[in-house]
């Protein structure tokens, strides 16, 4: 066969399952082959909850499907066929001598190690590999990094500016809608006694699923996580109906309540999008515009939408742009020197803190915990003891159905742990019970009590915040952010700070 004649293999990972990634831009299905592989070295790297392992290779299995109805042959390589190589590049070089590729197409991986690993594949198949840019994102990371240099501290909100400038989201003749850019301040009530919460949203598993679930339940059975209740949308059709349910049933009162969390209650007015976000059953601008359509015609309020909006054009576009300037290095520092091993207790081990307790729960039944609650009360606990950043940041890629690397850890590393310096935020995010009792009921079912800063009662997170404070004194007293809870500390008699000090050394050596 001659080269001019040879297909085109297109590798498609499973975070990228949209029909118009940039690897598929071009594709002929006449002549090109379409790669899919399910691989040891992708489920393993960290043990991930057997829900996301089973909602990717179901939505890759999907995806295929769909190709091959509009003509395309796809080669996929399932988990168990005994001949796969259990690696991406293996299957690569495979797939290239198996159909006598030309050369292989793919789009710019997620994570740094995949990128790193993609880079050897035209020396190890022997044929021209493309890794084109992955433009579902508004800010192609080149753009980012002019934003970036010549700074010595990013700022989300400016880059969130200027993201809202150049794309016209919410931007009336040049100016943003209501006069500012932020509605933040707007966003911050505790849920009602009383209300009236939305559906949930839900998807039947169809055979596909089904067969997934039993190799899932077979190979990871033992992982964290439960594969019970597996509802999740695993198509492009059903992850568009679970966004227009989202803008009808939720979008109104997510503005107003996306900070509140509520014992037995796990979705609330959240939009649980972001899986198919992060694996490209939906894209950023269509659910960026469905928001704005919805306050636009007047059925969702500007501080929701607004709130919403942020999220996706700012803060998903911000960290991702932090992860591929910074990479490698960046999970390498280590700034407060936490050094603690991550407690069992995030891998299911009992504790008595509520709190703790119901958002680990709920993370190990649905492999989701809506952002307050993996930022204010599990982040905030493992910033509060100095667990190791790398042990941390691994929990939350393997725990979560959304996580992948270039967003979690940016959000992990520098606004959980504060381990860059405050180089993505200006302060560590650390909080005492106060904060928890203020956004949930969770402290109402607790043994311990949330007003209480010392003795058997007290809460754990208020002796753990205080004694945080004392500990990084040095490190963090100048930060003009943290000016006011430094000078409270200043006024704690000598004997408060050694009650605080010594009641978390107990605590922390029992963990």
């Amino acid at each position: 066969m001659s080269k001019k004649h040879r297909p085109k293999l297109r590798f498609i990972l499973g975070d990228q399952l949209s029909r118009d990634i940039a690897a598929l831009r071009d594709a002929e299905p006449a002549t090109d082959i379409l790669l899919l592989a399910e691989v040891g070295t992708e489920t393993d790297y960290v043990p991930h909850h057997p829900k996301k392992i089973a909602f990717l290779f179901s939505a890759m299995r999907h995806f295929a499907e769909e190709m091959r109805a509009e003509g395309f042959t796809v080669d996929y390589v399932t988990l168990d066929d005994t001949a796969n190589t259990q690696s991406f590049a293996g299957e690569v070089q495979r797939a290239v001598q198996r159909h006598k590729a030309a050369e292989v197409i793919t789009t710019f991986p997620g994570e740094f190690r995949v990128l790193d690993d993609m880079q050897g594949w035209e020396q190890a198949c022997g044929v021209p590999v493309e890794i084109r840019e992955d433009d579902r994102f508004f800010c192609p990371t080149a753009r980012f990094r002019g934003w970036a240099d010549g700074k010595r501290q990013l700022r989300m909100e400016f880059f969130y500016r200027d993201m809202r400038r150049e794309t016209g989201l919410l931007m009336d003749e040049g100016e943003p809608v209501g006069g500012q850019w932020n509605f933040d301040a707007d966003n911050r009530k505790p849920l009602p006694a009383r209300i009236h919460l939305p559906p949930d949203f839900f998807v039947k598993p169809d055979r596909i699923t089904e067969d997934v679930l039993a190799l899932v339940a077979t190979r990871f059975g033992r992982n964290f996580g439960s594969l019970d209740g597996f509802d999740y949308a695993v198509t492009r059709k059903d992850a568009l109906r679970a966004l227009a349910h989202f803008i009808s049933h939720a979008l109104p009162s997510f503005g107003d309540y996306q900070d509140a969390m509520r014992q037995g209650e796990d979705r609330l007015f959240h939009s649980l999008l972001s899986p198919y976000l992060n694996a490209g059953l939906l894209g950023a601008r269509e659910v960026c515009a469905a928001a704005e359509t919805a306050y636009r015609d007047g059925q969702a309020p500007l501080n929701a939408v607004e709130g919403f909006i942020r999220q996706i054009l700012g803060w998903r576009e911000y960290v991702r742009g932090i992860y591929w300037l910074k990479m490698p290095d960046y999970a390498e520092s280590n700034t407060l020197d936490a050094q603690r091993p991550l407690p069992w207790l995030y891998w299911g081990g009992e504790t008595a803190m509520n709190c703790m307790a119901q958002c680990v729960d709920q993370t190990r039944r649905l492999a989701h915990a809506h952002h307050i609650q993996r930022l204010m009360v599990l982040g905030n606990f493992a910033l509060l003891i100095g667990a190791r950043p790398k042990e941390v940041a691994e929990w939350y890629l393997a725990v979560y159905l959304d996580a992948y690397e270039w967003v979690e850890l940016p959000n992990v590393h520098g606004m959980v742990l504060h381990a860059d310096g405050g180089y993505l935020g200006s302060k560590p995010y650390a909080a005492s019970g106060k904060y928890i009792d203020r956004m949930s009921d969770y402290c109402r079912h607790c043994r311990y009590d949330v007003k209480t800063v010392v003795g058997d009662k007290a809460c754990p997170f208020n002796f753990l915040y205080w004694n945080f404070l004392i500990k990084n004194e040095k490190r963090l007293g100048a930060n003009q952010r943290m000016s006011l809870i430094y000078a409270s500390l200043g006024r704690m008699d000598a004997a408060k700070r050694a009650a605080v000090t010594s009641q978390a050394k107990d605590f922390l050596n029992a963990l």
